[in-house]
């Protein structure tokens, strides 16, 4: 398929700012795939479409504050540094984004208003650098100075300024493991009430861990899509949540359900020889596009995406291509608020 074949054209005031407040008060639009209908519903309606048994796969990824600003050692230059990953824990390693990454070269020292200091030690793209921290603490540490002086990497396309309550805000209440600079937007949707409810109908909660990366918001720079390569994401599946999701599939009679994209990222890489899910520590660059067979996931629960990006491309695989803009054409009709801080969509 072609790049063209997925541009949409949505108003600009429908991009949410905030998240619905409460969060499971936000609009929920749920399509039958197989039935091509369109239910509108609020978020907290969920519950009635799960059964005792059912799993819902999330992603308990934790945000981290990872845009950085600080100044270049001498010139006083102001500079930002988006902390991409840690690369190693103990020689406090970093791949980073530094903007202007023209002023920022190896060897340069950058300066953070708490005393945090780091040296550039390689080039490794146009803009990208690996840093190192000059620290002498624990790792733990090392991330409250982090804490200290990030903001919340919150998606391009939100204009306002960060505020501190973004914190919380751009945080699922399954994050537990920190490595992700973007929210699984899916999760947001989901309070201690809605958790509750589904608990007391004996849903099963399958927490996995992929560590979102700026390459979700990464344009797709070619026509053709088979030339598209996405960036590694990190992902892990323990052996009790794998075991969980294949009971379910090989019971037939309970769904499995992925809270988001990046859940269905990860279960569709780790697939074992006889096509279940598979325990797994490992990165995925997996690109799910139409036509795309679903191995594990039987339901989909996700946000609506911006146009050309491969979020709306996997929405796409798995709804149908020709149905996903007539879903999406309603949404814009119904003047659902769109992207991360957005409503969701449900797709059974």
């Amino acid at each position: 398929m072609k790049l063209s074949s997925f541009f949409y054209e949505y108003p600009r005031e429908l991009i949410a700012e905030y998240p619905a407040d409460p969060r499971h008060t936000a609009r929920m639009m749920v399509v039958n795939r197989k039935e091509r209908t369109v239910e509108h519903r609020l978020f907290s309606d969920i519950v009635d479409y799960f059964n005792k048994g059912d799993v819902m796969v999330v992603n308990n990824t934790m945000v981290f504050p990872a845009r950085l600003f600080g100044e270049k050692e001498k010139t006083h230059a102001r500079i930002e540094v988006f902390l991409l990953r840690e690369l190693n824990p103990e020689s406090r390693l970093w791949d980073v984004i530094v903007d202007p990454a023209r002023k920022i070269r190896i060897g340069n020292k950058l300066h953070f208003r708490n005393g945090l200091i780091a040296e550039v030690i390689d080039n490794t793209t146009s803009r990208g650098r690996t840093i190192r921290f000059a620290f002498e603490g624990t790792n733990s540490e090392l991330y409250r100075k982090i804490d200290e002086i990030g903001q919340t990497p919150l998606p391009p396309y939100i204009k306002r300024d960060v505020e501190d309550a973004d914190r919380q805000r751009y945080q699922t209440i399954f994050a537990k493991h920190r490595g992700a600079v973007a929210a699984p937007t899916a999760g947001l949707h989901f309070t201690p009430e809605i958790l509750a409810r589904l608990h007391q109908k004996g849903v099963q909660l399958a927490p996995i861990t992929l560590h979102v990366g700026l390459g979700t918001f990464r344009r797709v720079e070619v026509e053709d899509l088979t030339k598209h390569r996405m960036d590694s994401e990190h992902y892990t599946i323990s052996r009790e949540i794998a075991d969980m999701v294949n009971t379910a599939l090989q019971s037939r009679q309970h769904c499995v359900t992925a809270i988001g994209t990046t859940v269905v990222r990860a279960i569709e890489t780790s697939l074992s020889v006889s096509q279940l899910l598979k325990a797994n520590s490992s990165w995925t660059d997996k690109f799910i596009y139409p036509p795309y067979d679903f191995v594990i996931t039987e339901r989909l629960l996700t946000n609506f995406h911006m146009p050309k990006s491969t979020l709306l491309m996997l929405a796409a695989a798995f709804v149908g291509y020709d149905f996903i803009f007539e879903v999406y054409q309603e949404a814009i009709d119904k003047e659902y608020r769109l992207f991360s801080f957005g409503d969701a969509m449900f797709i059974v």
